[in-house]
């Protein structure tokens, strides 16, 4: 067993400094994290420069996902009340843009590695996941990537991230590789599409990449749909059937409940004439602004709840689904050692029958071997004979452990879908390789009653902060003051 590094330890600390100004709450939770960690280290699911921690923002993040021109940095711009992002069909950002508070008076621009080497946001260490998708990728992480700080008290204590515009049939391995990434991490999602292209059947990929493929997913309620700039529809003679050829589109990827938001930006809407369509549009607009920039604001406690829930499911996980598969891969990797150790066993013993019955030692009047009878009449003879098989036979048992060991890790490394978990159970079962784990033994190395009793500890503080964010939230006895 072994603990954390000096480095793992001191983004604990710095994390827990950052967390008492933003959520006190969530103070306690990385103290139940230490606690997982502690098992982690244990059982071998970690390495000395991992921590569950990093498995999950601990910042809420908003996504802006959409196709090319469909208003992704004006829409920004106007949430920030800040021009932040470059707008207009010719300077159009063709990088992942990680937006942030910061105290000073003036933004700021930083390059893509700024991201890659500071586990606080999330895109620590995605170099490595973009070397995975083509060599040599993983050093151009700053022609994908950027982070840019802005000082407007609306993005205090969340991250927003501007997409480049989406196109499915041209866009590069890396560049979906981290749509997925951000759709994964992100508490909320803004689809938007361009009211001013009207026929989204002739996108029916990339309606399938943004819709058909999140609709199925178990939150796909952290996803709005927007249609963009729909004041350009106001002159048409039937504005109506362009919301509707969309929401047709959607339908046709599997979008059939949720709310569809239709908004354009104040700032840059087009001049509309007619005074009563115009104050119509106003009001649907504003409307849904109101409704969407609320679900922004409510971000920060969605992720409270989820970093408590990914707390419990990481234990829940580890005890009842990790631990049974590795305890049935000790098991498989027992039998087969056995087995081999037999088949060693078996081999030994006939070449030594075959030594014996080739001096021919049945012959005469002789009732044992003549080896025998050296062996019976020399002490050290006995020492080296026992010594040397019992050392051929260690030998040949750990030649077996190292044989079957390796055949499982490869089969188990071609059946496991990639991913942190699968990386966490290979290191697990090699820790159980060790030279000090019995074959007898079929309990993993670290499963015992003491990190039982950490998980045990861990549900119950998961349970208690769910309770108190329940507190802060929600008052079903009507009790609370106002």
């Amino acid at each position: 067993m072994f603990g954390p590094s000096r480095q793992i330890r001191q983004r604990l600390k710095t994390l827990e400094g950052h967390l008492k100004h933003e959520n006190p709450l969530l103070v306690s939770a990385v103290h139940t994290y230490r606690q997982l960690d502690r098992v982690g280290y244990a059982l071998g699911l970690l390495g000395r420069e991992e921590s569950f921690t990093m498995q999950i923002p601990w910042w809420p993040l908003v996504s802006v996902l959409g196709t090319f021109s469909a208003g992704k940095s004006t829409f920004i711009n106007h949430y920030l009340a800040y021009p932040l992002q470059k707008t207009g069909t010719q300077a159009v950002d063709d990088r992942f843009t990680v937006i942030c508070y910061s105290r000073d008076e003036s933004a700021h621009e930083l390059p893509g590695v700024a991201l890659d080497a500071d586990p606080r946001f999330p895109f620590y260490q995605f170099s490595e996941e973009l070397e995975k998708v083509a060599g040599g990728e993983g050093r151009r992480v700053d022609s994908y990537l950027q982070l840019k700080t802005c000082p407007t008290e609306q993005l205090r204590g969340r991250i927003v991230i501007d997409s480049p515009g989406f196109d499915a049939d041209a866009q590069r391995t890396g560049t979906l590789r981290i749509i997925d990434h951000i759709v994964d991490l992100s508490d909320l999602v803004l689809v938007l599409f361009d009211a001013r292209h009207p026929e989204p059947g002739a996108m029916r990929d990339t309606l399938k990449h943004l819709v058909g493929d999140t609709v199925s997913r178990p939150d796909a309620s952290k996803f709005l749909y927007i249609l963009n700039q729909l004041d350009v529809t106001a002159r048409e003679d039937n504005p109506e059937e362009v919301v509707a050829s969309w929401q047709r589109a959607l339908s046709t990827e599997g979008l059939t409940a949720g709310r569809f938001y239709t908004i354009y930006s104040p700032e840059a809407a087009v001049t509309i004439d007619n005074e009563e369509v115009r104050r119509r549009f106003e009001e649907k607009r504003d409307a849904d602004l109101i409704e969407i920039h609320r679900r922004i604001h409510e971000v920060g406690v969605e992720r409270a709840y989820r970093i408590v829930g990914t707390l419990e499911n990481t234990a829940r996980y580890v005890e009842e689904e990790l631990i049974p598969k590795l305890r049935g891969l000790l098991q498989q990797w027992r039998r087969r050692v056995l087995w081999w150790d037999l088949g060693f066993y078996l081999v030994l013993f006939a070449l030594l029958l075959g030594g014996s019955i080739k001096a021919g030692w049945w012959q005469g009047l002789h009732f044992a071997p003549p080896w025998l009878e050296a062996f019976k009449a020399s002490l050290p003879t006995q020492f080296a004979l026992a010594f040397g098989t019992l050392l051929v036979l260690t030998l040949l048992h750990f030649t077996a452990r190292r044989i079957v060991s390796a055949q499982l890790l490869r089969k188990l490394g071609k059946r496991l879908e990639p991913g942190p978990w699968r990386e966490r159970l290979l290191r697990a079962f090699r820790a159980n390789m060790r030279p000090w784990h019995s074959v007898l033994n079929t309990e993993p190395d670290g499963w015992n009653w003491f990190t039982r009793r950490r998980l045990k500890k861990v549900y119950l503080d998961a349970d208690r902060y769910v309770q108190s964010l329940n507190d802060r939230f929600t008052d079903p006895s009507g009790d609370a003051k106002p």
